[in-house]
C-alpha cells in the first residue's frame, strides 16, 4: 500500500483547502444567521446555494463519484483527504455536493439505476437541483438487524404498493428532498436476506406523509433534519423499483460500503478541527497562574488526540484502499473496523476539546457542542459499534 497523493489530488487539496479558507469557515456564521431567519429553519439558506455555485464553478463538485463519466473518477483513496477537508466543516460537504445521504444514493443509482431512473432521479441530484432521502430504519423493529424490516413492498398490476413507518429518514424535512429510496419487505418465503426490495418513491406521492422532525441530542439539524415518515398504501409504478425484487440486501451492501467509509474520512477532519480548536484555547487562557498548555494533563490530551488521529487516518487509507482493489464486500472486516474506530476517535478528541473550553465548549459560541453530538450520533449510524465488532469478530475467527 502506497499513500502518497497523486498530483491530480495535491491540486485538489490545494484548491479545497483554499475554498474552505476563503468561502467555507467565513460563511459558517451567515449559514446560521440566514437559517434562523423569519422563525422559519426548514428552509436553504441562500448562502448555501451561493456556495455551490462558485465550488461548481471551481470544479469542487461530485468528488465522492468513482464513475469518471457522472462524477470527479477519484478512487476512494484519493477521495479520503478531500473528505477529511470537507469534514471540518458541518456546512462544507453539501457545498461541494458529496453530502450525505445524497452521495449514497447518487451511488445506488448509478449501479443499480435503470436508464429511466437515472435520468429522471440521479442528473437532478448531481447537479445539485434536489436532495434525497434512505428510507431503512423502522421504529417499531431492532433496525440495527435489517432483517427485522417490516415495511412492505408488495406488487399489484403494473404498480407496487408501500406500508409502514420509517424514521430517521435523513433528509426528509428538507423542501429541496424529492425522491427517497425506501426498503421494505416483497417476499415472505425463502432465505432471510432475499426478502426485502428497495424502491424509489416520489416524496409527493399520495400516502407519503412526512410526520415530523427528531431531534439528535437536542439539534434539529435544518434544514437537513431526520424524519419519521408514514407510508400508507402508497402506490408507485412497479418501473421504480431498483434491479430487482430480492435484491435489497445486495443493494444496501453496495451503498452502505463506501457510505461509511466516506464518514470516517469527514470524522479525521472533525477531529483535527477540534484539535485545532483545543490547542488555540490552551494557549492563550490562564489558570491557577499558569497557561493550560503548560499543565500536564493537557499536553496528554493533546499527544492522545493526535495518536488516535494519525491511527484512523492510516486504517481509514487502507480501507479505501481496500474497497479499490478488492471490493467493499472484501473489505468488510476493514470498513467495519474503521465505522467503530472513527466515531470513537472524534468522539474522544472533541469531548477533550471541549473540556479544555470549559463552560464556553458546551455552549453555541464554538461548533464543539454540535460536534459532539454529531460524533455521539455516528456510533449508531450506519449500524452501531457493538454489530461492526461483531463482524469483525466473526471474520477474525474464521480466518478471514
Amino acid at each position: 500500500m502506497y499513500f502518497e497523493h497523486t498530483d491530480k489530488v495535491k491540486e485538489l487539496e490545494e484548491k479545497l483547502n483554499e475554498f474552505m479558507e476563503e468561502e467555507i469557515y467565513p460563511n459558517e456564521k451567515t449559514y446560521k444567521e440566514q437559517l434562523n431567519e423569519g422563525g422559519n429553519r426548514w428552509k436553504a439558506p441562500q448562502i448555501m446555494e451561493e456556495l455551490k455555485t462558485k465550488a461548481k464553478k471551481q470544479g469542487l463538485w461530485n468528488l465522492f463519484l468513482p464513475n469518471s463519466e457522472y462524477g470527479a473518477g477519484l478512487t476512494n483513496l484519493e477521495y479520503a483527504p478531500l473528505a477529511e477537508i470537507m469534514g471540518r466543516s458541518s456546512i462544507a460537504s453539501e457545498v461541494f455536493n458529496c453530502s450525505a445521504p445524497d452521495t449514497g444514493n447518487m451511488e445506488v443509482l448509478v449501479r443499480f439505476g435503470s436508464e429511466d431512473q437515472r435520468k429522471k432521479w440521479l442528473i437532478p441530484l448531481l447537479n445539485g437541483e434536489i436532495r434525497s432521502v434512505y428510507s431503512m430504519t423502522e421504529p417499531e423493529v431492532g433496525s440495527s438487524d435489517a432483517t427485522n424490516i417490516s415495511t412492505t413492498i408488495v406488487r399489484e398490476g403494473d404498480e407496487y404498493v408501500i406500508n409502514g413507518r420509517k424514521w430517521f429518514s435523513s433528509g426528509a424535512n428538507d423542501p429541496r428532498c424529492k425522491i427517497a429510496i425506501v426498503m421494505g419487505k416483497s417476499n415472505f418465503e425463502g432465505s432471510k436476506h432475499k426478502q426485502h426490495s428497495q424502491i424509489l418513491v416520489p416524496l409527493d406521492t399520495t400516502g407519503v406523509n412526512v410526520k415530523r422532525y427528531i431531534p439528535v441530542l437536542g439539534y434539529d439539524d435544518a434544514p437537513h433534519g431526520h424524519a419519521e415518515i408514514e407510508y400508507n398504501n402508497v402506490r408507485v409504478p412497479a418501473s421504480n423499483l431498483l434491479l430487482g425484487e430480492g435484491r435489497g440486501f445486495e443493494i444496501s451492501q453496495g451503498r452502505l460500503g463506501p457510505g461509511r467509509i466516506h464518514h470516517c474520512m469527514r470524522t479525521i477532519g472533525m477531529a483535527e478541527r477540534a484539535l485545532d480548536l483545543m490547542i488555540e484555547r490552551v494557549k492563550n487562557r490562564v489558570t491557577f497562574g499558569k497557561l493550560l498548555v503548560d499543565q500536564g494533563v493537557i499536553r496528554q490530551w493533546i499527544a492522545d488526540s493526535r495518536m488516535e488521529i494519525e491511527q484512523a487516518r492510516l486504517l481509514t487509507l487502507k480501507t479505501a484502499y481496500m474497497i479499490d482493489k478488492v471490493g467493499g464486500k472484501n473489505a468488510r472486516k476493514e470498513i467495519s473496523m474503521i465505522k467503530v474506530i472513527g466515531s470513537q476517535m472524534v468522539s474522544k478528541v472533541v469531548d477533550r476539546a471541549i473540556q479544555s473550553f470549559g463552560a464556553a465548549g458546551v455552549s453555541d459560541d464554538t461548533p464543539l457542542a454540535y460536534m459532539y453530538a454529531r460524533a455521539r450520533a455516528l456510533r449508531l449510524g450506519d449500524g452501531p459499534d457493538e454489530v461492526h465488532c461483531e463482524v469483525v469478530a466473526r471474520l477474525e475467527l474464521k480466518g478471514k
